[in-house]
């Protein structure tokens, strides 16, 4: 497995680096988002929409809507948020079977149990002591791991 660490000094730096891992999505690319309430997910997740589909686009955190869509040029992007999933039975209401097909970036991936592809990228966001978080981006996936590398995003 690969891992590669990225620091996020504020929500910012945040939203940039999803601008920069939306530069690196292909059609059928699932990213598992890791991290406790605040940690930054939907920031990152708003930076990456936001680079498909433009800066004026609205990224809410789907909380209670379960599930998001957004269309690009290349594919659709599918944003679950599984807070409020109980079991992973629920995944199929929310259309879990077409995100083969589409972009998936899927908060709270835990909830989704055993029906999480092998063939994805983690993201882990933690706070740290200096404030700010630190991104840890980890994949079983060569594909992934190759593109990881291709980021073009620096700590500063």
């Amino acid at each position: 497995m690969f891992e590669k660490n990225f620091f996020l000094a504020n929500e910012s730096r945040t939203r940039e680096f999803g601008l920069e891992l939306g530069k690196q999505l292909l059609p059928g690319d699932f990213i598992a988002l890791y991290g406790s309430l605040g940690a930054g997910k939907t920031t990152l997740v708003r930076g990456l929409v936001q680079y498909l589909c433009g800066t004026e686009t609205d990224v809410p955190s789907p909380t209670y809507t379960l599930v998001q869509t957004y269309e690009t040029s290349r594919f659709t992007i599918c944003h679950f948020d599984l807070y409020r999933v109980d079991s992973p039975s629920e995944l199929d209401e929310l259309g879990w079977e077409d995100s083969e097909e589409t972009v998936a970036l899927v908060e709270w991936p835990t909830r989704a149990g055993d029906r999480l592809p092998e063939q994805r990228l983690d993201a882990v966001l933690q706070s740290t002591v200096q404030g700010g978080r630190e991104a840890t981006l980890s994949s079983k996936s060569k594909s992934w791991n190759d593109r990881i590398n291709n980021l073009k995003f620096t700590n500063r």
